[in-house]
């Protein structure tokens, strides 16, 4: 995958803005996205910033900046602009890239729109089901002709003929602006796979299992979680993985496998939306209580695993007053979100279609009126356990 290691400028209109209403410290917006949005940068969880710009500079410079919104993202007229005023809108991607992949034969197993609204004390997670049939247009990067298919897939025909990962991210972008309506101020690539080294800096993170599930990628050889063909080479006997229900600290491995799972879930794809969406909150609070963000130190190594695993687009704004200017969203205030509620809307062709209650919490987002439509609609909040 080619990257830049200079913020590109991407070709959008965008407003100069007069700033951020300053409110009470609280742990800062990068501790809630430790790694969805590699935002990490030195800050204390209640005390204030650790270092400032130089520091957050030198911290997140292995970072790989793409513009990944494209034609998606956010104009003058829609409230886009060089500051951070007003509501912010975040798509976040997660690939489940190997080594034995190539580039361009990937797919975007994970969608989550975040939504932080105007007050900046607030963040929400939305999962787009990956399975939803989306309108994909012509792209001509990767000499796409347009077609209607699984949202997971549009990131796929953007990545093909030399598109790359920023050209899936990309043709995805514009894919679900037409769909919800929403432009976008960035975005990030998040390699799940990647995840393993952050969460092993964090040293695991706490999840609640809500239903019993056995693992449809892993086994376990002498004790040892291998993934299934690594465990079937070995010859030796092997046992499932399951997991059971309960709230625990899990290992990375763990964690990870959990939030992989869909296949004996109640709700299938939209069980693992949730437990993905946990899985990000967990490591957000935990990097927030742990220690890490007033160990410098620490945090720094955080970092470094974090910019392994994704890639990051933040418009035209610079990743430290990026983190800087959201730093008062705190990790406890991130509300999860589920669209359908929760269950299968299919099609006779076996797809996913957005009910009439997630085009209007779309459009919410979109016109950031987001909390009052939570509280008018209290089902769309997502079960954490």
């Amino acid at each position: 995958m080619t990257v830049t290691t200079d913020r590109p400028t991407p070709a959008r209109d965008r407003v100069d803005p007069s700033g951020v209403k300053a409110k009470k410290r609280r742990a800062p917006l990068w501790a809630k996205l430790t790694t969805s949005l590699g935002a990490v940068l030195l800050v204390a969880s209640a005390g204030g910033l650790v270092g400032g710009k130089v520091l957050i500079n030198k911290t997140t410079e292995n970072i790989a900046v793409e513009n990944l919104t494209g034609e998606a993202g956010k104009t003058t007229a829609e409230g886009g602009g060089d500051t951070l005023e007003g509501p912010i809108d975040m798509l976040l991607m997660g690939v489940d890239a190997r080594l034995r992949w190539a580039e361009d034969d990937l797919r975007a197993d994970t969608i989550i729109i975040l939504h932080i609204p105007a007050s900046h004390d607030q963040a929400y997670l939305i999962s787009v089901p990956r399975d939803t049939e989306v309108d994909v247009p012509a792209f001509a990067p990767s000499k796409y002709g347009g077609g209607t298919v699984k949202a997971t897939e549009a990131f796929f025909h953007g990545a093909q003929n030399g598109g790359g990962w920023a050209g899936g991210a990309q043709l995805l972008a514009k894919t679900l602006k037409n769909l919800t309506g929403i432009s976008f101020d960035g975005a990030a690539i998040i390699n799940f796979a990647g995840f393993k080294n952050v969460i092993d800096e964090l040293g695991g993170v706490t999840m609640c299992v809500d239903q019993q599930v056995s693992s449809k990628h892993m086994l376990l050889v002498d004790g040892k979680p291998m993934f299934l063909a690594e465990a079937r080479k070995t010859g030796k006997a092997t046992k499932p993985v399951v997991h059971k229900v309960g709230c625990r600290p899990m290992e990375d491995w763990e964690a990870l496998d959990y939030a992989r799972q869909r296949y004996g879930l109640k709700n299938g794809d939209y069980d693992r939306q949730r437990h993905q969406q946990q899985l990000i909150k967990a490591m957000a609070k935990k990097a927030a209580s742990g220690g890490v963000l007033s160990n410098p130190i620490k945090a720094g190594s955080v970092v470094q695993s974090a910019g392994k695993a994704l890639v990051l687009d933040t418009g035209r704004i610079g990743i430290p007053d990026f983190v800087l200017g959201l730093k008062d969203v705190a990790a406890n205030d991130m509300v999860l979100l589920r669209t359908n509620n929760g269950t299968f809307a299919g099609n006779n062709a076996g797809r996913e279609t957005i009910t009439d209650t997630t085009r209007a919490m779309f459009r919410a987002v979109k016109e950031d009126r987001l909390a009052q439509f939570v509280l008018d609609n209290p089902e769309v909040v997502a079960n954490e356990k």
